[in-house]
């Protein structure tokens, strides 16, 4: 089946990928548009699994005030090439996560960057506060378990739900548009700025 350059264009328009990959997805749903994304949306995840390997060696610092300037955000997100961070797409992403980092305060970016003490303390208020409820030890790990990923999706960023979407993480957000800029991206750190009262 031979498939038009303008429909080449507006699935390439609709999902961001190159000219070769939407008329090969094209091709393989016989011209259906809509099949052609679902195909490409599978393939997308092994793919994000691909790109997530890849050395980000360029980037942008991003800076961020938020409201009156109480509230102000520096963040560090790399990408493969300079040319994708200077990408207008890229710079939304930054502004968009670092507006995140104002509104949610996270204190780490992952929860590998958690200290070990930190999680010692949290894991010991835990077990203290359900002490007397006669819990077995098995079940007592199970529910700190639990709990303890209560705290990482509070105090991580790549864990947080995002606050323009609340139905993806930091995490989710940054594979999404790890597939539509073609680039592995990375938050290497932050840091969040405020005047207290």
């Amino acid at each position: 089946m031979a498939i038009s350059a303008s429909e080449v264009m507006k699935l390439r328009q609709m999902t961001g990928v190159g000219m070769m990959e939407a008329k090969n997805a094209l091709e393989e749903a016989a011209g259906d548009i809509d099949k052609a994304i679902e195909h490409l949306r599978k393939r997308g995840a092994a793919k994000a699994a691909k790109k997530a390997d890849r050395e980000t060696a360029e980037g942008r610092v991003h800076t961020y005030t938020h409201g009156t300037g109480k509230i102000g955000v520096m963040l560090e997100l790399q990408c493969e090439t300079d040319f994708v961070a200077r990408n207008e797409q890229f710079v939304d992403l930054c502004n968009d996560i670092a507006m995140h980092i104002a509104a949610m305060s996270p204190l780490y970016v992952t929860r590998e960057d958690v200290p070990q003490e930190v999680i010692d303390k949290e894991k010991e208020i835990m077990k203290e506060q359900m002490a007397g409820e006669g819990k077995s030890a098995e079940m007592l790990e199970k529910i700190v378990d639990g709990k303890m990923n209560k705290f990482y999706s509070e105090v991580c960023l790549m864990e947080q739900a995002f606050i323009k979407d609340e139905d993806m993480t930091i995490a989710q957000l940054l594979e999404k548009k790890l597939l539509e800029l073609g680039e592995n991206l990375k938050i290497s750190r932050f840091a969040r700025y405020q005047i207290s009262a």
